[in-house]
């Protein structure tokens, strides 16, 4: 009988040792799953450099103060545990040093998690200026820049207008002539692109994790927010999708960013331009003759 349970709890115990080193293969093997593991994704875009070193700093200060607080729980229950014959256990009702330390220490901990996060959060919040190898104001044919209001910057970045609906994603770009896709967006490399995120029907949330956090989509409400692709990620394409639970198909709304070199953007904006106002032109050519084909019946 003790033979069967035990044999029984061996094998309980290797089916969750067994399950768990699956788990941690299944995240080791599928990086989109796993992402950075512990910290955010990050590699294609400042914007989401600046945000996954502002968490790495918050998070290894937190796990010190973690090992030390664990280290030392652990250490006084072996050091002060209970022995048979042993000294009658102290009542310890205060002790005004340690507490004055420990509330010191926490306020200082604070205050530099304040000062870190207040450093880095005007290069994330604010875009920087387009670099040399980008999309220049006097070069620009195809697209609009330098679109007000744009989050201060000092030099100019492209504005795209961010669109949720069920299920997929609008990106139209300023400018005078109609430009617009879907699902795909394309940006030039070394562009500050400057993204303002709404929603025509519920609440979505446009997530690119390689370049940057999340932004809430919501109907009559604009939200900003920015990335620069660097000239060497030219021809790379980032991947997310929704994050927000928005109904039945939310699982399939993705959303991808495609860099290209500036002058292959101005070919892809040119070339977009012609298929949009051929499809209008279409369109209203079908719509002239159906009128036609009504009055005659």
């Amino acid at each position: 009988m003790i033979r069967r349970a035990l044999q029984a709890r061996r094998t309980r115990v290797a089916l969750s040792a067994a399950l768990a080193a699956a788990l941690v293969a299944l995240l080791l093997v599928a990086p989109g799953a796993s992402a950075d593991l512990f910290t955010p994704e990050s590699g294609g875009s400042q914007n989401a450099d600046d945000i996954d070193t502002l968490y790495k700093i918050t998070l290894y200060i937190a796990m010190v103060i973690f090992l030390i607080v664990e280290g030392t729980l652990i250490w006084s229950l072996v050091r002060y545990r209970w022995r048979r014959a042993g000294p009658q256990a102290v009542q310890i009702r205060g002790n005004t040093p340690l507490e004055l330390s420990w509330t010191v220490g926490a306020a200082l901990i604070l205050v530099v998690l304040t000062t870190v996060t207040f450093i880095y959060l005007d290069d994330i919040e604010n875009p920087p200026p387009s670099g040399p190898n980008g999309l220049r104001a006097e070069q620009a044919r195809f697209a609009s820049i330098d679109q007000p209001p744009a989050p201060t910057s000092g030099g100019p970045t492209l504005t795209i207008d961010v669109d949720g609906l069920q299920f997929l994603w609008r990106y139209d770009y300023a400018g005078r002539a109609q430009l617009y896709s879907y699902e795909e967006m394309v940006v030039p490399t070394d562009t500050t692109v400057v993204l303002d995120v709404t929603a025509t029907d519920v609440i979505h949330s446009w997530w690119i994790p390689k370049l940057g956090g999340k932004v809430d989509a919501v109907p009559g409400h604009v939200n900003k927010t920015w990335f620069k692709i660097p000239a060497s990620r030219a021809g790379h394409e980032f991947y997310g999708q929704c994050a927000e639970l928005c109904g039945a198909g939310h699982a399939d709304m993705r959303a991808t960013v495609r860099a290209v070199t500036p002058d292959q953007f101005e070919e892809w904006a040119e070339q977009q331009r012609a298929d949009i106002r051929a499809a209008g032109e279409a369109l209203a050519e079908q719509r002239r003759q159906r009128a036609q084909e009504g009055g005659l019946e």
